[in-house]
């Protein structure tokens, strides 16, 4: 999968879920809030957390996985979810340069987050929560008052919430508790009731540099898709072996098939396969975004007829031998 990203990839740290509301017999049930469910209807049930960390593809801009676990918290290995992250950062640092941005949601700030990042020397953009307290101009204020103190300076487009919308930009000078290193607070105002708070260790030198960081952030959505994707598709918490340990190979194996796709989409559009499997899947719309369904729907049905797998694609006429022996000469 490396081989398929960009020398300055976009990564994509989130969590999810698999739910088993139902199960009695699975190792190590334990509740997990299920994502599933809108904000107010969101319920606790039986089922295992998930770690995923993805990249955005060079050409298509496609997620691939780099990192994905299946982990319970009631398990004797189990630390903390921030441990089965920290693991899954160091894991893909390896992985990729240092020119790398990791992308975080809400869910990971903490001075943990920060301190980890800058540790490894990374770039990274992290939406802040409300309860988040920053330094600016030598004074400590809850972010919500910097946001609310200032409009948006700079306008710009941006694909937020499957349409594009106009927002305003403006970006603050601050640090945080846990550590003086320079940061910078992205501010994007017209998305939504509240506006939103990015923070970032990147350096803004123009207008354009705003910008791509929130469309950066903004493209998380892909990552959300993902995770979408392996329930709808694959039948993701449809599982019926028992131990973790089954659980994850099982996991593996849709990771790699996930690859496969990701893949295919990199292929360019004129590549006789990708069309081919293009054309099977008799898609109404002609231009998607997110290529990972279209992909598989034309590979199963493709695939439909093939009762006996790859072996018949392996069928050819054995070669004769010398055939240059049997050439008539003239007399």
């Amino acid at each position: 999968m490396i081989k398929l990203l960009p020398p300055d990839p976009v990564i994509f740290v989130d969590d999810s879920d698999v739910t088993k509301p139902h199960g009695k017999k699975f190792e190590g049930l334990c509740l997990v809030r299920d994502g599933s469910e809108s904000n107010e209807k969101a319920k606790y049930k039986k089922g295992y957390h998930v770690a995923e960390v993805t990249a955005m593809t060079a050409r298509s801009r496609q997620p691939v996985s780099l990192f994905s676990r299946i982990y319970s918290s009631k398990t004797d290995d189990f630390i903390s979810a921030n441990e089965v992250t920290k693991q899954s950062l160091e894991q893909v640092i390896g992985l990729t340069g240092t020119e790398s941005t990791f992308v975080f949601d809400r869910g990971y700030d903490s001075n943990d987050t920060f301190l980890f990042m800058y540790k490894h020397e990374r770039q990274f953009v992290i939406r802040l929560t409300e309860n988040r307290k920053l330094l600016f101009k030598g004074k400590w204020y809850p972010a919500p008052v910097l946001r609310d103190s200032r409009k948006g300076k700079i306008k710009s487009e941006v694909w937020f919430d499957s349409e594009s919308k106009e927002c305003w930009i403006s970006c603050v000078n601050v640090r945080i508790t846990a550590s003086r290193k320079p940061l910078k607070l992205v501010l994007v105002y017209g998305l939504g009731e509240t506006p939103m708070m990015l923070a970032t260790n990147k350096p803004i030198k123009s207008k354009e540099d705003a910008v791509d960081i929130v469309r950066t952030y903004l493209s998380r959505w892909r990552i959300e898709e993902y995770f979408r994707a392996k329930k709808q598709q694959y039948g993701f918490e449809d599982f019926r072996v028992r131990s973790l340990i089954s659980i994850n190979t099982l996991n593996q194996f849709l990771t790699y098939c996930l690859g496969f796709l990701g893949v295919l989409a990199e292929k360019p559009d004129w590549n006789t396969l990708k069309q081919a499997i293009l054309k099977k899947a008799n898609a109404i719309k002609e231009k998607v975004l997110f290529f990972y369904y279209r992909i598989s729907k034309g590979v199963s049905v493709l695939l439909a007829h093939a009762n006996t797998g790859i072996r018949d694609w392996l069928r050819r006429p054995p070669r004769e031998k010398y055939p240059q022996l049997k050439m008539k000469l003239p007399a």
